[in-house]
């Protein structure tokens, strides 16, 4: 059996990577800062919605590419690894497919890059981008629903990565569009969420190894490479091994969504929790390689690595995800007390 990126999965990615590299710079991901010109990442979100990212997992029939959750590894990774601050896991992977699905006559906007989506699946938990989006879903209950701007108010939040536009939302008025309100249905779109925000975390991860071997090849100390001392070099070992034992995970994780395997739910968890940790190995060595300079909010570096620590909370940590692989084995049969604490501490990051 060969394991490997479709054909049309690739040139999806392939055709968002050309958009990103010309037009998704370092001004582009700092305008998403708080005092930034969100214009900017709005026009880029606009131009990859052209290019068919928004609708890269709605149906053919209602103006999508008709691709499934195995377009979400290798896209999401080209996502992460340029750092665009947009809500792209809560718009691809779980808002345009539960509005195609509903019929919602916000889809052609949603798809068109010109109404912002964000999605959240814990009730009274901090929401990405919701002081950015027009559109929001939002669980209650056991059911998605869909809020537009109007019918809510949003308290903005401080936030390790700045960008998230991060914001506690409370139903002003409305009772919000239905979209989901059969628990599988939930559960399949909480999964996709995990499994696209894997792939943004092995995206950042190797951005993160990328650069810092860079650096270490040019920065010179006692005459020499810093790249060239041993201890460097094993620090960044491990930390592209643990990139390329989670990238697959993602992959096979991918698969198994779309295929509805009986084990898709652990594979994602699988993928969220190895990519997770390769993200915070990725940040961790690559602030200690770079040395002060990594600190400095000046430099390029922190903007990648706050989004790691994050994205690494969010949509369930390492603990958290582990614990549900844990259950879906037989090998607990109730999150523990110390459990719970870690995946509160994990979720606190955001």
């Amino acid at each position: 059996m060969r394991f490997a990126v479709a054909e049309q999965d690739a040139t999806l990615a392939e055709a968002t990577a050309d958009v990103l590299a010309k037009q998704a710079g370092t001004e582009e991901i700092r305008a998403g800062w708080p005092g930034g010109v969100t214009e900017r990442v709005d026009t880029v979100w606009r131009t990859l919605a052209d290019v068919g990212v928004t609708a890269a997992l709605v149906p053919e029939g209602d103006g999508g590419l008709g691709l499934d959750a195995n377009t979400l590894p290798p896209l999401m990774e080209v996502l992460g690894h340029h750092g665009l601050p947009v809500p792209a896991a809560e718009t691809v992977a779980v808002g345009a497919p539960l509005l195609a699905a509903a019929g919602s006559t916000h889809l052609a906007d949603v798809l068109g890059g010109t109404a912002l989506l964000t999605a959240s699946f814990t009730e009274g938990a901090p929401v990405p981008f919701a002081t950015r989006a027009d559109l929001l879903v939002l669980r209650s209950g056991d059911r998605l629903l869909l809020y537009s701007r109007d019918e809510v108010s949003v308290e903005p939040l401080d936030s390790v990565d700045g960008s998230r536009a991060l914001g506690r939302v409370t139903v002003s008025h409305g009772r919000g569009q239905p979209l989901a309100e059969d628990p599988d249905t939930v559960a399949s779109h909480w999964r996709r969420g995990v499994l696209a925000t894997a792939g943004l975390l092995v995206g950042i991860a190797s951005r993160m190894v990328e650069t810092t071997v860079g650096y270490v090849r040019e920065r010179q100390q006692f005459g020499v490479p810093v790249g060239s001392f041993q201890a460097v070099k094993h620090a960044l070992a491990d930390a592209e091994l643990a990139v390329r034992f989670a990238r697959p995970a993602v992959l096979a994780a991918g698969w198994a969504e779309a295929n509805g395997a009986r084990e898709a739910a652990p594979r994602t968890s699988m993928a969220k929790a190895l990519a997770s940790e390769a993200a915070r190995r990725a940040a961790g060595t690559a602030l200690q390689c770079h040395g002060a300079i990594g600190y400095t909010t000046e430099y390029d570096l922190h903007l990648h690595a706050k989004r790691a620590w994050a994205l690494a909370a969010d949509w369930g940590g390492p603990t958290e995800h582990r614990a549900l692989i844990a259950r879906w084995l037989g090998l607990t049969a109730t999150q523990s007390p110390a459990v719970t604490a870690a995946t509160t501490a994990e979720g606190a990051a955001t």
